[in-house]
């Protein structure tokens, strides 16, 4: 017999349909990957993403700059899920999350590789060095506006081709239609 899932998750599973949106459960086998979201183009997608997040069960955490955890806010920001990294010449982004993920047994960190909710011409790869680093999976999560479907719509583990790997995220996402379209990045490498 399935195990029952906790109150909060059906729930937010509940509140999904009831504003009509779907929900695909392609999650990774392991309790350790990075989750890319896009198309990011809406303050919407939070609200969205956090109901779709909370109805697959999970508690994904978030990376910010180490001043939005100074003072007051530091705790409250750690209880939301929040990282702090050190960002700055000196300062290797990558290496730092690479060593949080090795210091953790279960971790799930959500990335918006657009970096922004305007449009760009091209991702940005941190998230991809993350999981290399790491030895975790990518999961790409969804939010599809057109057809009101969200959620992981697979994964896989990263190779040591970053254009061939680009493609499999290119192929995955030129279907997903965000919020404001005309603000989708694009997925491809800088040129």
């Amino acid at each position: 017999m399935p195990k029952k899932k906790p109150w909060w998750q059906r729930f937010s599973r509940f509140l999904l349909r009831l504003i009509g949106w779907g929900l695909v459960e392609e999650l990774p086998p392991s309790e350790k990957y990075i989750l890319v979201g896009a198309h990011h183009t809406s303050n919407w997608d939070w609200a969205i993403g956090f109901l779709m997040m909370a109805s697959l069960g999970l508690k994904p955490r978030w990376v910010g700059k180490d001043s939005l955890f100074r003072g007051i806010a530091g705790p409250i920001m750690r209880c939301l899920g929040g990282i702090s990294v050190v960002r700055g010449a000196k300062k290797n982004f990558v290496g730092q999350i690479v060593d949080v993920y090795n210091d953790s047994k279960a971790l799930v960190i959500a990335l918006a590789p657009e970096g922004t909710r305007k449009h760009v011409d091209h991702w940005k790869t941190g998230f991809y060095h993350i999981a290399k680093g790491a030895k975790v999976s990518i999961a790409m999560a969804f939010l599809d506006y057109s057809k009101k479907v969200c959620g992981i719509g697979g994964h896989f583990l990263p190779s040591e081709n970053l254009k061939s790997d680009m493609q499999i995220l290119k192929e995955f996402y030129e279907d997903v239609v965000g919020k404001f379209p005309e603000n989708q990045g694009i997925v491809r490498l800088e040129a």
